[in-house]
This record gives structure tokens, C-alpha cells and sequence, in this order.
């Protein structure tokens, strides 16, 4: 069945800062765009009447460039918007200081693995009636100072609600925001109430229905990573709304006070921008929105002991199985589990699969990733030898370069229990000179190693690139330090390709790991007291050394049979479960059905 954006009613509008639908379409930086089009593409299958929101961003997020040191530097991505998108007539305008702001937007429509679509529209400030600042909101992805970055969020939040009822969408009943940049949809909201109403200020009648309305997820492990404006920017973007909280109203006041997190109430916005206040987007989100949840069940008691004063659930990010299945497995999996599309559960049955076949379809997902090792650097990588990958976002809590702690023990590793070489790739965000040299460290590391274990960083990471990592190494790696990986959902990836996992037991990996069945994990499991001291990365490093020398190398070089159940069960097991088919399901009847 094929259906028309339009012809049917959609009941749940979704926001995200990013969402990532094409590798040539630069709409995403990383994890959060990744499942945010991962969502998208389940709810088609799904038959889900859903619109979903985002922003068009003209230079991409950018294409990084790799000196012979690892020297990053980064460029704007060169991209037709209308290679990809169609323009919509309808326009919106949202107020920014004193003058309004027009804008656009263009759809994307998702097709579902039985034809039904799902729209999704990118907001363009790209217009000559617009100042020069204005054009450029939609410009750059995370670029900016604090200011960009709160007008970007009007333009998503607020301009997000009026075109889509520009477009026509007002039978829409639940408001799902995918972390806290869309925060400010919900004040929108609150005005088309107290609209309706007769007022102009917000009571607490407009507070109960708009949070019926709203549905926020959560994705931050750490208070220092949400986001918090000055109060001082707010009543400079809007300076006509100063009073558009009723404070006389009790539930209105303690709602300005719980987002501003301030300890009494406020008189007015002016009064908390003299004192210095900062509103903090998440505190809006949760205080708005009658389901909220984390991303894995340990990020969910992580944002618990957070967030205390709210109720917190969890549901475990997923990936969309038939994106990230490689054409190999595809193939496999349409001989023997002809329903996996539309059933990722039945993936289960990958226990029967005969080893051979998976052995030859991973060869093939294998050959294709030491190809574009080839392409990339020159490089031509053994396709005998045991290959561990490694592809995050390069910052310093992924601690991408864990691995390296002590190359001499990598070097006896590589000649007592077998050889093995290691391809990594990531971004770094341009203001993380962190992330940088953790770049520059990996590629030390691999002039220093180059006789002993081949080492190989690919540059400007995306999603083509991520689908040939995730299928074709032998063992994935990861090791965020604990408790700051909200979720992570590589390992996902590799689990359906049956790629196993090595990795620190946080995000979704506490869910997925079953020892020496699913995978091996890095350390102990950090529960009760003591689960937050800082990590010991000198005890993780040799936990990892000790699981590759002692246990994963042996069993790849002499009991392939051994590891060939590790890989089926990596598929059984992770990848029937930790898919986006089951993670819309639980949004649907946790969140959307509420």
C-alpha cells in the first residue's frame, strides 16, 4: 500500500536538532540524527502516523580532513538541497527581537517496508526577506555561539509547531521531543492554549494540557550537557513576551521556577535576567511533558538520580534493522528469515542459520570494508587477520584511544596469541581540542605500531562509511567511560552483522552483554556503592588486553566454530531485540497511547 504524506491524519509530530536520512544529505553529526532517522524509518514500517520536524542545514555539520599527523580541520559540505528535498508552499514566521522572522520548508518523505510514508520536513530561514543573521540559523549543524544555538531552537521548537499547522496538521496529539533542543515547542504550545482561552498570559489550565500533549527523551548522562541560556538571551529574543507566564497563577509560578532552577519565585523575566538566571532547556522539557524517558535502562537511573522530582522511564535505543543489515546478510537473512523485515524478532531464528553461510556472508561484509580501507588511505589491510573496529564521535569520554595504553603490550598481544590490526574513524567537534588529540594520539600510535599491528584511521565518518564499519570488522569495540554513554548504538550495528561486541559494561550494553555469548565485557559492572567513582583506565586497559589475548584471539584463530556461535548469537539474540521496530513499539504503547 502507498500512501500520500497528506492523505493521512498523523497523530504525533517528532522533533529533532538532526535527523539522518542520507549519507550525501549532511542533516545529522552523529548518534542523535542516526536514530532519529532510525525512528522515522520504523514508524513507516509500522504504519505510524507520524510527521516529523527538523532543520535544513545549507553547510552540513562538515567534512573533516586529516593531516599526515592527525591534524583535523574541517569544511563546509557542498551540497542541492532540491537533489534531495521537494519545497512546500506553506510558511511560517516565529518572532526573533523585534522583527519576524519567514520561513520555509522542504519534505523528506520515508518509505515503509509496505509503502506507507512518513513526512519529514526541514525549516529554511534561507529567505531574502530575512537579515543576514537570520538566513544563516539554518546554516551551519552545532555551529555558533549560545545565542545561534537558542534561535536555532526557536526557529525548531516554535517555528516547528506553526508550519505544521501551516501545513495543515491540527489533529496532532502527541508532541515527541527528541532531546531537549525542541524544548521550546512546548511554550508555543502554551500560547495556542491560553489563545484559545481569550488570554494572553499562561495558567495553569494551559499547563496540564499542553503537558498531556508532550513526550520528552532524554539523552544526556551528565548535568554539565544540557543545554542552559541566560534568561537575559530569552528576553532579548522576545522582548514583547515578558510577561507571558501569569506568576500570579501558582502552578504558572512554580513552573518559572523550577526552569529556571531557582530556589524562591521570581517577579517577572526581567527580574530573573538582573539576577543572573539561566533557563535550563531541560528542566522545560521535563517539566512539560507527561512521559519522559532515558535512552537504556542504566541512563535511565542515571537521569533518575539526576532528576529526582521526576518520574523517569527507559527505553532502550534501537537501530533499524533493515538500513543497518549489510546487502551479504540481506541476502542471507531473506533465504532463511524471509519475515526479518517486518518481524525483527524473528531474527532469533539466526541460531539456525548454517555457520558456513554466515561465515561467507561476513567474508563478503569483510572484503567490502578492507576495500574502502584500500580507497581511502592505499592501504591493503589481510583479510585473514583479525580486524577490531572502533567509530565514535572523537571526544574525550569515548576514549577511543584506551586501547593504546601500552603499545608494548599490544605489540606481545599481536605475537603470542595472534595478529591483529585495528581501523578507527570519527569526528571530532570542531571546538573539542580534546577530541583532537585523541585523533593525533591514534595516529602516533600508528606510526609506532606500524611493524607490529597495522593501524588505520578512516576520515570524514558518515553513514556509509558507519554501515561498512559496523558490518565488516570481527569485533567491535567500545569504551566510554562509565557512566557517560547514555545509550550507544554502534555495537547495535555489528550485532546485525554479526559483528560481537567488546565493551564497557554501560548504555545498552548492560542489556546486551551476555558473556562470551553476545560478546565480552570490559571490567566489572559498576552497580551500588562505588559505581560512581571515576574509572580506572589503567584496570580497563588490561581487562581489555586480558579478554583479546587470552580469550577472543584464541577462539578466532583456533576455534572458528566457537566463534561462529558468538556471532549467531550476537544476531539471535542482540539484534532481534535492540532494533528500532521495538523501541517504536514501546514509544507507541508507554508514551504515544498514555
Amino acid at each position: 500500500m502507498s500512501t500520500q504524506p497528506n492523505s493521512v491524519k498523523r497523530f504525533i509530530a517528532y522533533f529533532s536538532m538532526e535527523i539522518a536520512l542520507e549519507n550525501a544529505m549532511p542533516s545529522y553529526s552523529g548518534g542523535l540524527g542516526v536514530l532519529a532517522g532510525d525512528t522515522i524509518r520504523a514508524a513507516a514500517d509500522l504504519h505510524l502516523p507520524m510527521v516529523a520536524l527538523s532543520l535544513l542545514y545549507r553547510k552540513g555539520y562538515f567534512t573533516q580532513r586529516l593531516a599526515e599527523d592527525g591534524s583535523q580541520t574541517e569544511e563546509p559540505v557542498d551540497w542541492r538541497v532540491d537533489d534531495f528535498l521537494t519545497e512546500e508552499p506553506a510558511r511560517a514566521s516565529v518572532p526573533i527581537e523585534n522583527r519576524r522572522l519567514e520561513l520555509r520548508c522542504w519534505r523528506y518523505s520515508v518509505k515503509g517496508v509496505h509503502g506507507f510514508e512518513v513526512p519529514v520536513y526541514f525549516l529554511d530561514a534561507d529567505l531574502p526577506s530575512n537579515s543576514e543573521f537570520d538566513r544563516n540559523l539554518t546554516g551551519s549543524l552545532y555551529g555558533g555561539d549560545s545565542y545561534y544555538r537558542l534561535c536555532q531552537e526557536v526557529v525548531l521548537g516554535i517555528g516547528g509547531v506553526r508550519m505544521l499547522r501551516a501545513l495543515g496538521y491540527n489533529d496532532l496529539t502527541r508532541f515527541h521531543m527528541n532531546e531537549g533542543h525542541a524544548g521550546l515547542l512546548s511554550l508555543e504550545l502554551l500560547g495556542e492554549e491560553a489563545q484559545k482561552a481569550g488570554r494572553t498570559s499562561i495558567r495553569g489550565e494551559d499547563i496540564e494540557k499542553v503537558r498531556g500533549k508532550c513526550v520528552f527523551t532524554t539523552h544526556t548522562p551528565v548535568p554539565a550537557g544540557h543545554d542552559r541560556f541566560p534568561v537575559e538571551y530569552l528576553t532579548r529574543v522576545f522582548p514583547g513576551q515578558l510577561n507571558f507566564f501569569d506568576l500570579s497563577d501558582a502552578t504558572a509560578a512554580d513552573l518559572v521556577k523550577r526552569i529556571l532552577q531557582a530556589e524562591q519565585n521570581v517577579s517577572g523575566l526581567l527580574d530573573a535576567a538582573r539576577q543572573g538566571a539561566s533557563v535550563n532547556m531541560t528542566q522545560l522539557a521535563l517539566s512539560l511533558s507527561t512521559y519522559v524517558n532515558g535512552v537504556a535502562k542504566q541512563h535511565g537511573e542515571t537521569s533518575r538520580q539526576m532528576f529526582p522530582e521526576v518520574p523517569i522511564e527507559a527505553i532502550t535505543n534501537g537501530v533499524h534493522a533493515g538500513t543497518w543489515t549489510c546487502p551479504a546478510f540481506r541476502q542471507l537473512f531473506d533465504r532463511y528469515i524471509p519475515t526479518w523485515r517486518e518481524d525483527n524478532f524473528s531474527l532469533r531464528s539466526a541460531l539456525g542459520l548454517p555457520a558456513e553461510d554466515v561465515w561467507a556472508a561476513h567474508l563478503i561484509a569483510k572484503h567490502e570494508l578492507l576495500e574502502v580501507v584500500r580507497t581511502k588511505t592505499g592501504l591493503h589491510l589481510d583479510s585473514e587477520v583479525f580486524t577490531v573496529g572502533f567509530a565514535r564521535r572523537a571526544t574525550g569520554y569515548k576514549r577511543a584511544d584506551l586501547i593504546l595504553s601500552d603499545l608494548d603490550r599490544l605489540r606481545q598481544i599481536a605475537k603470542d596469541a595472534g595478529q591483529f590490526q585495528i581501523i578507527f574513524a570519527g569526528k571530532a567537534h570542531p571546538n573539542d581540542a580534546g577530541g583532537k588529540d585523541i585523533i593525533g594520539r591514534i595516529y602516533k600510535a600508528k606510526k609506532a605500531l606500524r611493524k607490529n599491528v597495522p593501524i588505520v584511521f578512516l576520515d570524514d565518518y558518515n553513514l556509509e562509511l558507519g554501515g561498512k564499519m559496523t558490518s565488516g570488522v570481527d569485533l567491535w569495540l567500545n569504551t566510554p567511560q562509565f557512566p557517560l554513554e547514555a545509550s550507544g548504538t554502534s555495537g547495535m550495528k555489528a550485532a546485525l552483522n554479526g559483528v560481537p561486541s567488546l565493551s564497557i559494561l554501560d548504555g545498552w550494553w548492560v542489556e546486551g552483554h551476555i558473556e562470551g555469548v553476545t560478546g565480552w565485557s570490559i571490567g566489572e559492572p559498576r552497580r551500588g556503592p562505588g559505581s560512581a567513582a571515576p574509572a580506572d583506565n589503567q584496570a580497563e586497559a588490561e581487562s581489555l588486553y586480558s579478554k583479546l589475548e587470552s580469550i577472543i584471539l584464541p577462539l578466532y584463530y583456533g576455534e572458528r566454530h566457537r566463534f561462529l556461535e558468538v556471532m549467531q548469537h550476537a544476531i539471535a539474540i542482540n539484534g532481534s531485540f535492540f532494533n528500532t521496530q521495538r523501541m517504536v513499539q514501546q514509544y507507541i504503547t508507554d508514551a504515544y497511547l498514555r
